[in-house]
Order: structure tokens, then C-alpha cells, then sequence
């Protein structure tokens, strides 16, 4: 009898020492806190801008080439506020020589964490807690994973969207449904 005692003890113990390694394997899958030590920088070029040439045009030719494309332009700007975590950089949505359109983050710096998107979205950017869980109310517009927590980036808009539409950007944390920073988008 006391034999059949110690069986279900023990089978207990292990039964509740793999429940806990389960949780803690599912936390740490959840929550991935070794992101928030880990910092990722990309820094991407404006598509499209053509940088100035550094010398002069041969004696004799003209300064303006004839196929000059045309460049980038600026729509709407603004500067990310702190939601969730502490965020800063600039957001500017421009258009490309070709029509198409980007999002650019421009020294971004902000936390990492486990699944961050910019969103393109119709919420009013409000300072504080009462802004952290306002992007997912209205429209919004997926531009895909933050590529990086910090640096310079560009973000395809696809081309069906509506631009008229969206007055904001955040930088969204798709598990925990939170911004972690945003920016109203003022007409240039």
C-alpha cells in the first residue's frame, strides 16, 4: 500500500513539473522578453530619390538633363508620440516618381517586441494610455512587419488604398493588440 502511495506522488510531481515547463515554454513563446534587450537598425534609402551629383556638368552641357525623373514628394508628415513604449522618429507619407506610395519611418526609435506592423489607419493619434488601444477601432491598413525597432525604412502602400481615407501611422503590436507609439499625418 505504501508503495502504490509513493507511484501517484511522484507521478503527480512530474505531472506538475511538465504542466509548468509547458507554461513557462508558451509564456516565453508569448511574450519573447529577450526582444526588449534586443535592438535591430535598418537604415533604407528613399526609392527613387536620386542623390546630388557630386561634381559639375561637363563644360559645355547643360545643367537640367532633358529625362530628369521627376522625385519624391512628400504628402503628409508628422512626428511619432510614445504609446505603449517609449517611441520617437518622423513618419512621412510620400509619393514616389512612378505614382506609387510609401510609408518612411525616418530615426525611428523604439522597443522591439514580438510582432510589431505599421499601420496606415483612420484613428486620431491620442497622447497617453487613452491612445494605446485606439488604432484597431476604424480602417486601418497593414504595411507589413516592422522591419526594424530603429533607423530609416520604407513601407509599400498598396495601391488600391485610399489615401484620403487615413490621417495616422502606428507602430502596432498585432499579439498584444497595443501601439507602441503613432503619428497624426498633417497634409505638407
Amino acid at each position: 500500500m505504501g508503495r502504490g502511495r509513493k507511484s501517484r506522488g511522484r507521478s503527480w510531481v512530474i505531472g506538475v513539473l511538465v504542466v509548468a515547463v509547458a507554461g513557462v515554454g508558451l509564456g516565453l513563446y508569448w511574450f519573447q522578453p529577450w526582444k526588449l534587450w534586443q535592438d535591430e537598425t535598418v537604415q533604407e534609402a528613399l526609392p527613387g530619390a536620386v542623390p546630388p551629383a557630386s561634381t559639375a556638368p561637363p563644360a559645355g552641357s547643360s545643367s537640367a538633363s532633358p529625362s530628369a525623373a521627376p522625385q519624391p514628394r512628400t504628402l503628409a508628415g508628422g512626428e511619432l508620440i510614445s504609446h505603449e513604449h517609449t517611441t520617437s522618429g518622423k513618419v512621412k507619407l510620400v509619393r514616389l516618381s512612378d505614382g506609387s506610395h510609401v510609408v518612411r519611418l525616418e530615426d525611428l526609435d523604439t522597443s522591439n517586441g514580438p510582432d510589431l506592423r505599421v499601420w496606415l489607419t483612420d484613428a486620431p493619434v491620442k497622447e497617453g494610455r487613452a491612445g494605446w488601444h485606439v488604432f484597431d477601432d476604424g480602417a486601418y491598413v497593414s504595411l507589413g512587419k516592422l522591419k526594424g525597432n530603429k533607423g530609416s525604412q520604407n513601407y509599400a502602400v498598396p495601391t488600391d488604398v485610399d489615401l484620403s481615407r487615413y490621417s495616422s501611422v502606428s507602430i502596432w503590436c498585432d499579439r498584444f493588440d497595443v501601439s507602441f507609439g503613432a503619428a497624426e499625418l498633417a497634409r505638407v
